[in-house]
């Protein structure tokens, strides 16, 4: 059975939409990091070459910029995923830094190599030569690419374990099926945002005239011809993921399809624009446009990784670990022996609860409800079930695998339904100061009846052939 951690109560805003947050702006400042490294070393070789006699002007007031978005906010946002990540799912954490604990070291080497290399640059640019310079920026590059290509493998893993599955194989976890069409994905996103900063940057650079801002920013724009990749990497991608995760994408959940769309819509706008406007006409763009450009390149990261997030529904780590932290092999035992049976944390306001039968109930809704939803506040389970009857929600909960094929499957008890249904009602109808007891036998006994027509398994909507992980072994 899996260790209990507390779920942390972020009030009318769930677990997972906080954790989202900070992710996003981390994952947007640490691309920008990335593809920054690569725009500074084509620039600084532009001034090396005598291609563009500003280079060197743009490359030291760039990387200040650099400096303190990505090295500052993007460090802070990235510490912020880690304490936001282990509140809300600490088993999910816990799995992934035991089975790729020495890549993420390794990560952490060339992250350390990229601290080293941005800051040296930053104290010492002045003072180097023009070779000493590109080689520092070279450094930096590189290690800030590397730190992608580790941290892709790991995050690409939830999705596509594919082989790993059965093998257990480190490689063939780290390689799935999803890495190289997400690595090469991230790294086109990663140029763009270097490009569409850059103009920004260009355009505080007051002392040159325009036709000396037209020729950086044209420049600049070389960086975002790899978005005409996009379409294909895209579709690379969607082919890569399970067939019943790129249905809800394509339309099995309305919003991941309506977060998809809007992905697609902002990357297809900047793209027309970049490539027709700057790259073909070699027009110039001006801060307020560029700035634009940029807040639809933030939309479409975040519509991105909504998608990313989503699609792995009911899963956490696919055929690992449900999103509530509770293992596939476990659901069978729990509905025996129950979900918070051994649950050692307290209720924050115990007195609040009329009975111990609401008492229960709210421990199994933390227990498996809690990370993707509230009881009041987003994505309430009162407000989801406002018009189900007490009859309809006890089948529905029983059957939670099939009434929604993204949810698992519920892992309690018949008792511990039946507090959750008593809790939710109890919740919905404001919280009075007196509540009955449920607990008729014919009701229990007709739980266990659906529990038992439901299954233990997920819902399995593309007949694909269920894998599961058994206590670290590989499946015979």
């Amino acid at each position: 059975m899996s260790e209990f951690y507390p779920v942390n109560d972020y009030g009318p805003l769930m677990p997972g939409l906080v954790m989202a947050g900070v992710a996003i702006v981390h994952v947007f400042l640490a691309q920008f990091a990335v593809g920054g490294g690569m725009l500074l070393c084509y620039f600084q070789w532009l001034d090396m070459t005598g291609r563009n006699s500003h280079a060197r002007k743009f490359v030291d007031g760039y990387f200040r910029v650099l400096v303190l978005i990505s090295f500052i906010l993007g460090a802070l946002t990235g510490v912020g995923i880690w304490f936001t990540a282990i509140q809300v799912s600490a088993p999910t954490i816990g799995e992934m830094v035991l089975r790729f604990h020495w890549l993420w070291a390794t990560e952490w080497a060339f992250f350390c190599l990229e601290i080293v290399a941005g800051y040296s640059f930053y104290r010492y640019h002045r003072q180097l030569s023009d070779h000493a310079r590109l080689t520092l920026l070279g450094l930096y590059a590189f290690a800030a690419w590397m730190s992608l290509f580790w941290i892709n493998g790991i995050l690409a893993w939830q999705l596509t374990p594919g082989e790993w599955l059965v093998t257990q194989a480190l490689a063939d976890g780290f390689l799935n099926p999803s890495f190289w069409p997400s690595l090469l994905f991230r790294t086109v996103v990663c140029l763009t945002l270097a490009g569409l900063v850059a103009c920004i940057v260009v355009n505080s650079m007051s002392d040159l005239d325009r036709d000396a801002q037209r020729s950086l920013i044209n420049r600049a724009a070389q960086l975002m011809i790899p978005m005409v990749l996009m379409p294909f990497l895209g579709a690379w991608y969607l082919a890569s993921m399970p067939a019943d995760s790129r249905g809800w994408v394509l339309g099995g959940s309305p919003a991941m399809m309506l977060f998809f769309m809007i992905s697609v819509g902002a990357s297809l706008a900047i793209g027309g624009y970049a490539l027709i406007g700057l790259v073909l006409q070699r027009l110039y763009i001006n801060g307020a446009t560029a700035s634009l450009l940029l807040l639809l390149a933030f939309g479409a990261t975040a519509g991105g990784e909504f998608v990313r997030e989503g699609s792995r529904k009911p899963w956490s780590i696919r055929h690992v670990l449900y999103s509530n932290g509770i293992r596939p092999e476990e659901v069978a035992g729990l509905r025996k022996t129950g979900s918070v049976a051994d649950d050692p944390f307290p209720l924050t306001r115990d007195a609040l609860y009329p009975n111990d039968q609401l008492r229960l109930g709210a421990k199994v809704f933390r227990r498996q409800c809690a990370v993707c939803h509230t009881m009041h506040g987003s994505n309430a389970v009162a407000h989801l079930t406002a018009t189900w009857d007490s009859s309809q929600m006890r089948m529905n909960i029983a059957k939670l695998q099939h009434t929604k094929p993204f949810m698992p499957p519920f892992a309690g008890t018949p008792a511990e339904l039946e507090s959750l249904v008593q809790y939710v009602r109890w919740s919905g109808r404001n919280q009075p100061l007196n509540w009955p007891t449920d607990t008729c036998r014919e009701v229990l006994a007709q739980i266990e009846t659906w529990l038992e027509e439901a299954g233990t398994a997920p819902a399995n909507p593309d007949g694909e052939p269920e894998r599961h992980q058994h206590d670290g072994e590989p499946e015979s």
